[in-house]
């Protein structure tokens, strides 16, 4: 087995060399010290002056004198006979050393390769379920839902392990079972009586029952699983770590029925098992390989060890060693002694052909490693020279090839040690696999690997860290505002410029790896040859096929981890942006310039509809906004030339003129501005962090429903707005659409670059990767940030309250909700601070900017081409929005808020309001990501602005949003009409006028210009305040009658008071502005309005128990003086103060008198309950609004006018007579107040005109018979 290493040496521990008694210097610095001298070897301090006999008994580590007079010229032969006749001669017991003894205490099952070898692997008697070798020898998925098995071989005796990689990080329960663990679908692992596993997903522990234990894994992971018999104990590490004993007191067992390693996986969970085939990545001390090492490891070891020991005479002495005593140039030495130590390598590994993995893995990885170097600057001349002697025997093919699947394995696991930046992480092992594979030769070798695509993906990992991880990455902690040590700030200040140096060497390492693959041009027999790029491209391909549905909440099997996908993004992205750095690649790419990045290009910009329109089977399948491929193919067919044409338009074409910004003018778009570099000084301390409200870098407009749209935008209240009632059908919209001047289709000149990879197909490439990898990432990340907002402000409330009262029982709670609430504030700190040195580097940003410009403009061009337009893949359309918020809310900020709309992507507001109601665009949920993305942006006044600057938004927005007011949408709708129109009325919550006044302007004259359209609106409104004020009294009664708050039911509360408060203000706006449909005509809107505030007065006024109510709408952490009764009450009061002015000021008749129709209304003594609460409420707090004196007094005034009313009415009635049967016969039998005077056609039922007039705004059937109505006459 091997022996460790340790990290800190820079060497893989595991894969160690085995050295005969003492242990060789790691580093350059210790080569340079003074030799080990062993008794064995002859050596002296000045090797220039030795003769060649001493010198080669120095290399080969025999005893002095051992070699008499060399006279023979030193040649290949000569080296096999030192080697052969003395060297093995001293070193005679390596069959027992490399062995695990006896094997006492471990039975392995005959595997069918012959009595001489048994391999330990998976029993394929015992898989439960279906376990698919995904790479020999053992690489395992799951297919099925749960599937167990273990391997064949077992322990009952002595102290064992094996080693699980990671391939991905879900729910597995590895560990040891015996034979009575009977595996079935829903049991495994741990599950049952002597059956004991570790499933780091769940951070638990499994026998019978599941405990807490251990850590969170992460792929890349790597668990040691070791069993001690000598002792009864099973404990686990996470990379070495140990994470404790997990289970004592395990039951003793008989030979040959022992624990055996075993696995159960969930569906598509993959893992890696070495029972000891290769050397472990950790090895425990004490614990051995269930399969021994084989006999050739300790051959090859010591053979290395000649090998490094010649190295070390010609570094050590390369100027007293050109020529040996005796005058032998020491070349030529070199050069006999490296083949005659190689030839008996291969010849050893030859004789042992199950060895050759565990050798390349182990001895000859590490010598390998050793002479390349563990840090800058490498040793490129040794290295070249060991790989020119290994080339020259055919064995070496193979051996490469397990080489570059070692470093491969070690890039995927490696993990980032701060003490080691920048050189940490996979940087040495991707170094290394660079310098090998810029020879054509061992490219080759890799090219014709069937395991090539593992290979890349291996390189290209970049294993993340879990909080444990973060916490030695960052020790130190600190954010703005803290109470925190300031030197906190200094010493995390430090780690993140280290982590964002080391992550910057292995990105660029991982460009050097993609360039080589571009370079890359095949041997190929056949005619005509490929092309440089071909290779890249096809394996692009593959992965983004493989990869296909990686975004899903259940992925498909087989997909590529995330951090390949995120790496091969910032590859490409660095390509586009930054440039290829080097003309190599300009024979790689078709039109390629290394000078300037392709995003940054400017000018004409062209794009070919091939890859929109080609009946390619890897793309079929992917969304397009039209609907699918096939139904496009059928219902649409394209006529344009998929292989020649080509779609142009000029940069910037969109955007007005006096406003535009592109790279050719002088006023350039973000990305590229004069203010860039100057900007980002200012935010140099990659330690920089948000605080409460601070996260979008621009005047928020402050007010509690933005915390809605947040919710809204996750789609988190999808099952909260099922039951809404439903609408009538969404108007059509007409569509605004560019000049076709400004686009134009062109043919391609040659046909060659249609087979060479084009920057296009990258870019293309780039947005899959973004929507299949980068998405989930700044998903995770915009949680931390805002987590990490609210636990700031909970760790601020629990000091002030620890400061207020610090007394007793009541104290000792408060300080252990401190110590919880800062842990959760230092969590969420380390967490977005790796977010931003791993994806929002600087020039990423930029990058990301240049590619959102890019692609908003491709849409706007392409949205007046029908039916180009519905061939778009849908993940155009979602990497392009959600990169853009992305950038808008990265902190520290990309762009200052006022330039980041305005300076470059004008287009995207433009494309966000002419195609959020786009009939073409078939996914509502696309339609939605738009809808919201106004619904954010509108928030802040700075991205307002450029809203009221635009026409499309002048044009469009208004009429658009009134009829985008449905079932689906109200919620962003409802949102965005608040931001417009807010700052007026008496419900502005103390908030300054950021409304808009542009937009107020726009929205009435909307209203009033579509009469019919507003009067839909209208109803729609009432539907929805009237549904979600019902389902707030009941939630509020449910929570009444259970006595307890339940944290989800009170997240529902809160969220639909809050959508009823909106919609209540909205409310308030329309009859301050447009008080007419209210007051004129018929009475149907008025008294609908008047139901709801007796509705809401009535429940809120006889609320019988407040505290319940208080606590149901405030969230966590928020207090009563921001969130109460005020919120829904001030717009109520609001309303009404508008009809009666309006009442004044217009010429109204009396049917539509306000307070008539209050008087008329059946609950009147209620109506004058809630007006006596809102005249007693205490209107006293900076949020609940303006209402001022002079509207309650208007309340009073009115209230008396009812009470009146009421007194006069109940006169009359006491003066009247029974009504007669005649009479009740023409009384409306749905209201019992009116007279029937209308009649159905062609049903003949009849009913007030009041009545049918409001039944049918939301259906068009008879009430009575659910016949279809056609007409309504006068009785």
């Amino acid at each position: 087995m091997g022996e460790n290493i340790q990290p800190s040496a820079g060497f893989s521990s595991g894969l160690a060399v085995l050295l005969n008694g003492g242990e060789n210097s790691n580093t350059t610095s210790d080569k340079k010290k003074k030799k080990n001298k062993n008794r064995l070897i002859s050596c002296c301090d000045d090797f220039g002056d030795q003769s060649l006999d001493r010198t080669l008994e120095h290399i080969f580590d025999i005893p002095c004198k051992t070699l008499s007079y060399v006279t023979s010229p030193i040649d290949v032969a000569t080296v096999v006979s030192i080697i052969r006749n003395h060297f093995w001669k001293y070193h005679v017991n390596f069959n027992n050393a490399a062995g695990n003894g006896d094997g006492d205490g471990v039975s392995i099952s005959y595997d069918g390769y012959g009595s001489s070898h048994t391999v330990v692997t998976i029993e394929e008697s015992s898989i439960c379920g279906d376990i698919q070798v995904v790479k020999p020898p053992s690489l395992l998925e799951s297919t099925k839902m749960f599937s167990s098995a273990r391997a064949n071989a077992c322990v009952w005796k002595g102290k064992w392990m094996y080693e699980v990689t990671l391939e991905t990080a879900g729910i597995q329960q590895i560990g040891w079972t015996t034979l009575s663990c009977n595996f079935t679908d829903h049991k495994g692992v741990g599950d049952v009586d002597d059956s004991y596993a570790f499933d780091g997903k769940r951070v638990s522990k499994w026998n019978k029952k599941a405990e807490p234990y251990g850590q969170l894994w992460v792929v890349g992971d790597i668990i040691g699983c070791c069993i001690d018999l000598d002792h009864d104990q099973i404990a686990f590490y996470r990379n070495g770590a140990p994470l404790g004993i997990a289970f004592h007191d395990i039951r003793k067992m008989v030979p040959g029925l022992g624990y055996y390693p075993a696995i159960s996986l969930s569906q598509g969970e993959r893992c890696e098992l070495n029972f000891g085939v290769r050397p472990f990545r950790y090895p425990i001390e004490g614990f051995l390989p269930i399969q021994p090492p084989p006999s050739c490891s300790y051959v090859v070891t010591h053979l290395l060890n000649c090998f490094s020991r010649l190295l070390d005479i010609e570094f050590n002495h390369v100027e007293k060693l050109r020529s040996l005593k005796r005058f032998f140039p020491f070349e030529k030495l070199f050069d006999a002694v490296a083949r005659g130590i190689c030839e008996e390598l291969f010849t050893a590994i030859d004789l042992d052909a199950f060895g050759i993995e565990y050798v390349v893995w182990g001895p000859l990885s590490s010598f390998i490693l050793k002479a390349f170097g563990l840090h800058p600057p490498h040793d490129y001349r040794t290295l070249d020279r060991i790989l020119n002697v290994f080339l020259e025997f055919g064995g070496s093919v193979v051996m490469f090839e397990h080489l570059l699947d070692a470093l491969s394995y070690f890039c995927k696991t490696a993990s980032m040690i701060l003490t080691e930046c920048p050189y940490t992480g996979s940087y040495l092992y991707l170094a290394l696999a660079c310098h090998i594979l810029k020879r054509k030769e061992l490219l080759v070798i890799w090219w014709k690997s069937k395991y090539s695509e593992f290979m890349l993906e291996g390189f290209l990992s970049r294993k993340s860290p879990n909080k444990q991880d973060l916490h030695c990455l960052m020790p130190y902690v600190w954010w703005p505002g803290s109470s925190e040590d300031l030197s906190n700030e200094k010493s995390m200040a430090l780690s993140s410029t280290a982590l964002s140096e080391a992550v910057n060497v292995i990105e660029d390492k991982h460009r050097d790896l993609c360039r080589l693959v571009m370079q890359f041009i095949p041997p190929t027999s056949t005619s005509p040859p490929q092309l440089p790029g071909s290779v890249f491209r096809t394996l692009l391909q593959k992965l983004l096929l493989k990869s296909r549905g990686s975004d899903r909440s259940l992925p498909p099997l087989g997909v590529s981890s995330n951090s390949v996908l995120v790496s091969l993004f910032s590859v490409i992205l660095h390509f586009l942006s930054e440039g290829f750095a080097t003309g190599e690649l300009k024979g790689c790419m078709s039109n390629s310039r290394s000078d300037v990045g392709f995003l940054h290009r400017g000018g004409q910009q062209s794009f070919p509809m091939s890859l929109f329109l080609k009946n390619d089977p890897q793309r079929i399948d992917i969304p397009r906004l039209g609907g699918s491929y096939s139904h496009l193919a059928k219902s649409f067919p394209s006529n344009v030339d998929q292989e020649t044409e080509m779609i142009q338009w000029e940069e910037g074409c969109m955007d007005e003129e006096e406003t535009r910004a592109t790279h050719l003018r002088i006023q350039k778009p973000c990305c590229c501005s004069v203010y860039d570099d100057e900007f980002s000084k200012t935010f140099q301390s990659p330690v920089r962090l948000t605080t409460k409200a601070s996260q979008d870098h621009c005047g928020a407009i402050a007010e509690r429903s933005a915390h809605v749209a947040a919710e809204c935008s996750n789609r988190s209240l999808n099952d909260v707005m099922g039951d809404k009632p439903s609408s009538s059908d969404r108007l059509e919209s007409d569509y605004i659409y560019f000049p076709k001047q400004q686009m134009r289709m062109i043919t391609s000149e040659c046909n060659v670059s249609s087979v060479m990879l084009r920057e296009e197909e990258l870019l293309d490439a780039m947005l899959l990767l973004y929507h299949l990898g980068l998405a989930s990432n700044f998903k995770q990340a915009s949680f931390y940030m805002s987590h990490q907002t609210q636990a700031i402000s909970l760790l601020e409330e629990t000091d002030k309250q620890i400061r207020d009262r610090a007394c007793g029982e009541q104290l000792k709670r408060l300080k252990e909700a401190r110590s919880f609430y800062r842990e959760e504030v230092m969590d969420c700190v380390r967490n977005n601070a790796w977010y931003r040195i791993s994806l929002l580097s600087r020039w990423k940003q930029r990058g990301m900017y240049a590619a959102c410009m890019w692609i908003v403009q491709l849409l706007l061009t392409l949205s007046n081409a029908d039916p180009l337009f519905a061939y778009i893949p849908e993940f155009y359309l979602e990497t392009m929005v959600d990169c853009f918020h992305v950038l808008r809310k990265s902190d520290p900020p990309f762009a200052p808020a006022a330039i980041f709309i305005n300076h470059g992507l004008a287009s995207f507001v433009t494309f966000v309001v002419s195609h959020f109601d786009d009939s073409r665009i078939s996914s509502v949920e696309l339609r939605d990501l738009l809808l919201q993305s106004i619904s954010a942006l509108v928030q802040y006044k700075e991205f307002l602005a450029a809203f009221e600057n635009n026409e499309a938004a002048i044009k469009r927005m208004p009429k658009s949003l009134l009829s985008s007011f449905d079932n689906r949408s109200w919620i962003p709708v409802t949102t965005i009409l608040l931001r417009l129109c807010m700052g007026s009325g008496s419900s502005k919550h103390g908030e300054s006028s950021t409304s808009s006044a542009v937009f107020q302007r726009l929205v009435q004259k909307a209203c009033m210009e579509d009469k019919e359209l507003f009067l839909i609106f209208i109803n729609r409104l009432f539907n929805t305040l009237s549904w979600a004020m019902t389902e707030f009294s009941v939630l509020i009664r449910e929570l009444q009658e259970k006595c307890k708050v339940f944290e989800f039911q009170q997240r529902k509360c809160s969220v639909i008071f809050d959508h009823s408060c909106n919609l209540a203000r909205l409310l308030e706006f329309f009859t301050r502005e447009i008080p007419q449909v209210f007051l004129s005509g018929a009475d149907t809107n008025l008294r609908r309005l008047m139901e709801l505030i007796i509705f809401i007065l009535n429940y809120v006024a006889s609320e019988k128990d407040p505290e319940v109510f208080e606590l149901s709408v405030r969230r966590h952490g928020q207090t009563q003086e921001k969130i109460n009764k005020g919120m829904i009450l001030a717009p109520v009061v609001g309303i009404i103060v508008n009809l009666l002015d309006a009442n004044v000021e217009s010429d109204c008749n009396e049917k539509n008198d306000v307070v008539g129709v209050f008087a008329s209304m059946d609950c009147l003594d209620t109506l004058l309950c809630g007006f006596q609460y809102l005249l007693e409420y205490n209107w006293v707090g900076p949020l609940i609004g303006d209402v001022c004196p002079s509207k309650l007094r208007q309340l009073e005034q009115l209230s008396a006018l009812l009470i009146n009313r009421a007194a006069d009415s109940r006169l009359s009635e006491d003066g009247e007579s029974a009504v007669d049967a005649a009479t009740t016969d023409l009384v409306c039998c749905i209201c019992y107040t009116c007279d029937a005077d209308a009649r159905f056609l062609p049903c003949s039922h009849v009913s007030c005109y009041g009545c049918i007039s409001r039944h049918l705004l939301n259906c068009k059937r008879c009430f009575f018979c659910n016949a279809t109505v056609v007409e309504i006459v006068n009785k």
